[in-house]
C-alpha cells in the first residue's frame, strides 16, 4: 500500500503572490470558485446570463426583471460586496487566518496589512469567520463527545468580576460542546448550559444512528445516551483515561488546540462572538487534510 502523501496545509507566501499578482487575478479566481459550472444569477439562479461587454466581471439577467434586467457582479451576494477594500486584501486576510494553526487576531491582521483602523481588520475577520460556518453533519464510526469552558481563570480576574468558581456554568466562562469522529471531523456548538436536555439534543443532531461507539466522560448529562447509542463512559474520577477503545483523548486534544489559540492569539473572546471563533477553529480542523483549504474558504464567501 502506498503511503499517504503529506497534506499541504496552505499555499506559501510566494505561491500566493504568484497566484494573485493583481485584482483581476483575484476576480477570475473568485468567479471560478463561486460558479464552477458557469455563472448564474445570485438572485434567481438563472444560468442564462449575458456578460456586460463594457464592464468586466458584470452580467445581466433578464429572468429576474424581464423589462430592464438585473445587473450583478462577481462579488454580489458575497461578503466582499459593498466593501472599499480590494479583493486582494480580502484574500490576503483569509490566507493569514487559515495559515496560522491557532488563528490570527484582528490586531495582528491590522499591523500586517497596514490598515489604518482596527475596526476594519476586526470586521473583515468576523465576516470571513461567518463564511466559514459549515452546515451541520452527522458523525459516524467511533465518536467522542465532551464539553469544555472557555474563558479566563477566576483567580486572574478582578475581584468585582469574579462571578463563580474556577469553571462550569456560573463561572463566567462560555460553554462549548463538541463531537469528534476518530481521524475525522469535529462538530462544535456554543451552549447555554450542560443539562441533560441540551447535551442530548446536541448528540442527536451531531451523531449518526449508525455510530459504532460513542465515548463520553461520566458527566451526568450523558446518562440517557445509552438508550439510543452504543454508549461507553470513561471514568476519570477513578483514574481511568483509556480502556480499550474507550477514551476522549481526541476531543480533549482538540480542546487544547482551541484554548491555546484563544489564549495565545485572541486573549479574550466575548460570548456574543464565540460562535464565529468556534466556526473558524472547526473549519481549520475539518480541512486539515484539504490541499485546497483556501479555495474551499473562498467558495463559501
Amino acid at each position: 500500500m502506498a503511503r499517504r502523501p503529506k497534506p499541504i496545509q496552505m499555499m506559501t507566501a510566494s505561491q500566493f503572490e504568484a497566484l494573485f499578482p493583481d485584482e483581476e487575478a483575484c476576480s477570475k479566481y473568485l468567479v471560478a470558485r463561486r460558479w464552477p459550472t458557469g455563472v448564474h444569477c445570485p438572485r434567481c439562479g438563472n444560468d442564462k446570463v449575458h456578460p456586460v461587454k463594457t464592464m468586466p466581471f458584470k452580467w445581466q439577467c433578464y429572468a429576474c426583471t424581464p423589462n430592464s434586467g438585473y445587473r450583478f457582479s462577481h462579488i454580489a451576494g458575497t461578503i466582499f460586496e459593498n466593501t472599499n477594500k480590494p479583493l486582494r486584501d480580502w484574500f490576503r486576510v483569509t490566507h493569514l487566518m487559515l495559515t496560522s494553526k491557532k488563528g490570527m487576531s484582528a490586531l495582528q491582521i491590522q499591523r500586517f496589512m497596514g490598515f489604518g483602523s482596527y475596526g476594519t481588520a476586526w470586521g473583515m475577520c468576523h465576516k470571513i469567520r461567518a463564511a466559514l460556518i459549515a452546515p451541520e453533519e452527522k458523525l459516524g464510526g467511533i465518536v467522542e463527545v465532551d464539553e469544555t469552558y472557555v474563558g479566563g481563570k477566576a483567580a486572574n480576574k478582578h475581584r468585582s468580576k469574579r462571578d463563580g468558581g474556577s469553571g462550569g456554568i456560573g463561572s463566567g466562562k462560555i460553554a462549548v460542546i463538541g463531537a469528534i469522529k476518530r481521524k475525522g471531523n469535529v462538530v462544535l456548538r456554543v451552549i447555554e448550559n450542560t443539562d441533560t436536555a441540551t447535551l442530548d439534543g446536541f448528540v442527536n443532531e451531531a451523531v449518526s444512528n449508525k455510530v459504532s461507539l460513542l465515548c463520553t466522560d461520566e458527566h451526568s448529562g450523558y446518562r440517557n445516551l445509552g438508550r439510543k447509542f452504543p454508549h461507553e463512559v470513561i471514568r476519570k474520577s477513578g483514574g481511568d483515561y483509556v480502556v480499550g477503545a474507550v477514551h476522549t483523548n481526541t476531543i480533549e486534544g482538540f480542546w487544547s488546540l482551541m484554548k491555546r489559540g484563544v489564549v495565545g492569539s485572541f486573549h479574550k473572546v466575548s460570548k456574543k462572538y464565540m460562535r464565529l471563533y468556534v466556526a473558524e477553529f472547526q473549519f481549520r480542523y475539518n480541512n486539515r487534510h484539504n490541499p485546497d483549504i483556501f479555495g474551499t474558504a473562498i467558495a463559501g464567501c
